[in-house]
């Protein structure tokens, strides 16, 4: 209940003195996070940090949201608050159990990707990932932006030296030098950039719903890496045989799904106690690159 408290004292003292309680919700990993019940009004998703990483985490997630609702191609919540305090949201609901619901979502995320072509990979500021900073410098090379941004970036955040030895870094390093030879040349789109199954929902009327984004212009499959590794339902099936053929994938996709995902697990590594398997998922990646051969 100390969650519901704190998140109750930080609606009221933003100026949401019709909060009447607070119930606290499960699901996220990095902040608190609850529904709001108010007099005169609808009930409201918030969420806050007990020690915010950072003045903008919130404004920079309701950017993020911005951009996903001006693609066209998705829709997540409407923001009805977002300070150095806490967000505020609209309600959504638990995405339905059906095949129907994931073939809509291919043909959704197909198109936000196919839809918002960019020439450089980045963003025009850093945002966050979590509890730590997602690093969006631009780079017109998607490799070297890959690279940088999103797997050597997180050596020396002190879990991750702790986790690896000095083998699996020189094996990262390797990796990062081989990645043309490993990955397609594809171009940057936008993507949500945390595409976790929890981070998909439906709107009151059932419709995809993302929420939680850590959005850049990268390639597409950073998202579908996500969802394929983060044990989608049964149903999801049909969401990847649908957008591999909306996007033309090759028939080998599924094999480097490891090694772009590697940038998620060094991210939990990086931020949690508990990785969830994430330090050997990385370490079962790296072993092909632990020699020079």
């Amino acid at each position: 209940m100390r969650s519901a408290a704190f998140l109750f004292e930080r609606l009221h003292r933003s100026g949401m003195r019709d909060v009447v309680a607070v119930e606290p919700v499960t699901g996220g990993l990095a902040a608190l996070a609850g529904i709001a019940t108010r007099r005169d009004a609808p009930p409201v998703f918030v969420k806050a940090f007990a020690e915010a990483p950072h003045d903008d985490v919130f404004s920079a997630e309701a950017e993020g949201l911005a951009a996903l609702r001006a693609s066209g191609a998705t829709a997540p919540p409407d923001v009805l608050l977002a300070n150095r305090e806490l967000l505020v949201l609209s309600i959504l609901r638990a995405r339905p159990c059906t095949e129907t619901f994931w073939e809509e979502f291919a043909h959704a995320l197909a198109h936000l990707h196919a839809s918002t072509i960019h020439p450089c990979f980045g963003w025009h500021r850093d945002n966050w990932l979590g509890r730590r900073r997602q690093i969006n410098t631009w780079n017109d090379d998607g490799f070297a932006f890959f690279a940088e941004r999103r797997l050597l970036r997180w050596l020396g955040e002190p879990r991750v030296d702790a986790a690896l030895d000095a083998g699996d870094r020189a094996a990262l390093e390797r990796l990062c030098h081989r990645l043309p030879e490993l990955l397609p040349d594809r171009p940057a789109c936008l993507t949500h950039g945390d595409l976790w199954t929890q981070n998909l929902m439906a709107t009151p009327d059932g419709r995809p719903a993302l929420i939680d984004p850590a959005v850049s212009y990268m390639w597409a499959e950073v998202d579908l890496a996500h969802l394929w590794t983060t044990v989608p339902p049964p149903e999801a099936q049909r969401f990847f045989e649908i957008y591999a053929e909306l996007a033309c994938l090759d028939s080998g996709w599924q094999d480097r799904m490891p090694i772009i995902q590697l940038r998620q697990h060094l991210a939990v590594l990086a931020q949690f106690d508990d990785d969830w398997g994430a330090g050997d998922l990385i370490r079962a990646t790296l072993a092909p690159f632990r020699t020079s051969n």
